[in-house]
C-alpha cells in the first residue's frame, strides 16, 4: 500500500473528522470517494462501555455490513478512517486489535487504516497504516501533513 491518498479525498476525509470534533469520526475510503460512517461507541459496544466517543470509534453494525459487502464490489473500501480529537495521528493498542483478526493472523478487513489528528482548531496530522506479513503487524506507512479545517 503506497501512502498516496487523493487531495479530495484527504480533504473530505479531515472535513469529517472536524464536524464530528470533539468526538471521533470513523468510515472509509474507497479509490474515489469517502463512506462516512456513524461511531457508535457508546450506544452499541458492549466491550467499553466506560469510554465515550471522544475517546474511541465503533462503526455502527448497518454500516460495517455494508463495508463487508462491498468488498468484493466494483471499488471496494481500501482504507478505513477514523480520527483522534487529541490532535495527535498514532495506531493505538486498541486501534491495532480491533483491525486485526481475531485469530490474530492478518488484518480482520483487507485494508489499510487512516487515523487523522485533529484538535479545536486544525488538523494536526494524519499517519496511514498498513499490515506487514513480515513484522505480522501494523506498520506506519504515510505520515501526512495536517491542515487548517
Amino acid at each position: 500500500m503506497s501512502g498516496e491518498i487523493r487531495a479530495d479525498l484527504l480533504d473530505a476525509v479531515y472535513r469529517e473528522a472536524r464536524k464530528a470534533f470533539p468526538y471521533e469520526c470513523c468510515g472509509w475510503l474507497t479509490s474515489d470517494a469517502i463512506r462516512p460512517c456513524v461511531n457508535a461507541q457508546g450506544d452499541e459496544h458492549p466491550t467499553a462501555p466506560e469510554r465515550g466517543a471522544e475517546t474511541a470509534y465503533v462503526i455502527a453494525g448497518t454500516d460495517l455490513l455494508e463495508l463487508a459487502r462491498t468488498l468484493d464490489g466494483p471499488d471496494p473500501p481500501r482504507i478505513i478512517y477514523h480520527s483522534h480529537p487529541n490532535g495527535r495521528a498514532y495506531f493505538s493498542k486498541t486501534d491495532r486489535e480491533v483491525a486485526t483478526s481475531p485469530w490474530g493472523d492478518g488484518p480482520a478487513y483487507p485494508v489499510a487504516h487512516l487515523v487523522v489528528g485533529i484538535d479545536a482548531s486544525r488538523v494536526v496530522e494524519a499517519a496511514l497504516y498498513a499490515w506487514s506479513d513480515e513484522q505480522r503487524g501494523w506498520v506506519e506507512v504515510a505520515r501526512l501533513a495536517g491542515a487548517d479545517v
